[in-house]
């Protein structure tokens, strides 16, 4: 086994880059909904509540597999099962071009698609980060959640472009095309650990060397993990505030605001360019958020995040309303914040339950996000078919990240928690 300091270039970097690659192309695939809404709606005649409920199926599969995908990569392989879901991403894209009812559209893009989306989740970017790396963990996790906004930069405004000039259908054939060119790149590079290719996690010496747990059942292991969890009261304050994270992220915004810009007289095109500019500032704060979780107590930077979180959401709709600089203000503060809770929240999800069982109580706590994704994404859509208007969704969104951002500071400090300040 070779030693950290033997190694120039180490293949943990490789791996971080295949996988900031598969959440990049995993993100921008769960980021097209929001751009097809109207088109979709205006070709079929469906409700905004039909075609949000599946959003909403999509959004809760892909938190809900979260912890089982874990449990299947421990015993089958984080190579095998990546590109199974790559697989399922591109077909339930493509299918989709067939459709012709409201129910197809929930089994191909709300179950097909939130599986496979699944895999290709949080949960991935943090087994690799806590299997390859030991130095610099937390920016890796940063990085690698700041690939989700790099998917929206990238994608959102190209399929915009080609939703608006060719059809939603040419749109949804490129990112089925997408998911599959990833497939033999993960074939030949992607490894399950680093003992796979002789070395230690990046900066791990002998005494920390990896511990690869024997195989076990994956639904037992998930719902062991579940039932550890449970008994936490840290766990449910993550989860809970996670929930909140969920639905004032992608659940509302990254499903609605496209919709609620058209609202307010904004074109599709700049709309999806807006929604991927929220994505450049997130970038910038999710990257830093990682640097900041390996210095700082995590209690207080998610205390700020969700809090500054809130007051954004809450002047969003005077932004849509009134000049162009307030939305550009909306934009930057909000997308400085887009999902810098994560890896804050992984940090402290590791610190408090160990690295052993963080890939799968993570899963779990990444379920509590989507299942609040999901009520976002559903109820806005019923919000808007009763009010016809967003306003009420991003107040109370609004009002609950400054509920979490009190319920943060209670994590970690259970008597049988692990002290999390003792390496921050």
């Amino acid at each position: 086994m070779k030693q950290d300091s033997s190694v120039r270039f180490h293949y943990a970097w490789v791996i971080a880059a295949v996988t900031f690659f598969i959440l990049l192309i995993g993100a921008g695939i769960r980021s097209a909904p929001g751009v097809f809404m109207v088109p979709v709606e205006q070709e079929f005649g469906w409700s905004r509540s039909s075609i949000s409920f599946a959003l909403s199926v999509n959004l809760l599969l892909y938190g809900l597999v979260g912890p089982f995908a874990a449990a299947v990569m421990d015993r089958f392989g984080i190579r095998r099962i990546t590109i199974l879901a790559l697989f399922m991403l591109a077909l339930g894209a493509a299918l989709t071009t067939w459709m012709q009812s409201s129910w197809q559209l929930t089994l191909l893009w709300g179950v097909v698609v939130g599986l496979g989306s699944g895999c290709t989740a949080s949960v991935l970017g943090a087994m690799i980060a806590n299997r390859w790396f030991v130095k610099q963990r937390g920016l890796v996790m940063g990085i690698l959640t700041a690939s989700g906004a790099t998917g929206q930069l990238v994608f959102l405004p190209l399929l915009a472009s080609l939703a608006e000039s060719d059809g939603w259908r040419i749109a949804s054939w490129v990112i089925a095309s997408v998911a599959l060119v990833m497939v033999p790149m993960v074939a030949m590079l992607m490894r399950n650990h680093p003992s796979d290719k002789g070395l230690f996690a990046y900066g791990a010496t002998v005494a920390d060397r990896e511990h690869v747990a024997p195989a076990q059942n994956p639904f037992r292991s998930a719902m062991k993990g579940l039932y550890t969890g449970l008994r936490s009261f840290d766990f449910w304050l993550l989860a809970g505030s996670f929930f909140i994270c969920g639905l004032s992220t992608n659940g509302l915004i990254g499903t609605h605001f496209i919709a609620a810009c058209m609202e307010h007289g904004i074109p599709a095109v700049t709309a999806a360019s807006l929604l991927a500019m929220i994505g450049i500032f997130d970038i910038i704060g999710t990257t830093f958020s990682g640097w900041l979780s390996d210095r700082y107590n995590n209690r207080w930077l998610l205390f700020w995040y969700y809090g500054l979180r809130g007051l954004s959401l809450m002047f969003l709709p005077t932004a849509l309303s009134s000049s162009t600089f307030s939305l550009g203000l909306f934009i930057v503060f909000y997308g400085l914040d887009w999902v810098a809770t994560v890896p804050p929240t992984m940090r402290l999800t590791t610190d408090i339950f160990g690295r052993e069982q963080a890939g799968i109580l993570f899963g779990w706590i990444l379920a509590a996000h989507q299942l609040g994704a999901a009520v976002a994404a559903y109820g806005g859509g019923v919000v808007y078919t009763v009010l016809n208007s967003y306003f009420f969704m991003f107040i109370v969104a609004g009002a609950f990240c400054l509920l979490a951002s009190f319920m943060v500071m209670r994590i970690g400090r259970n008597a049988l928690s692990v002290d999390v300040s003792r390496n921050m």
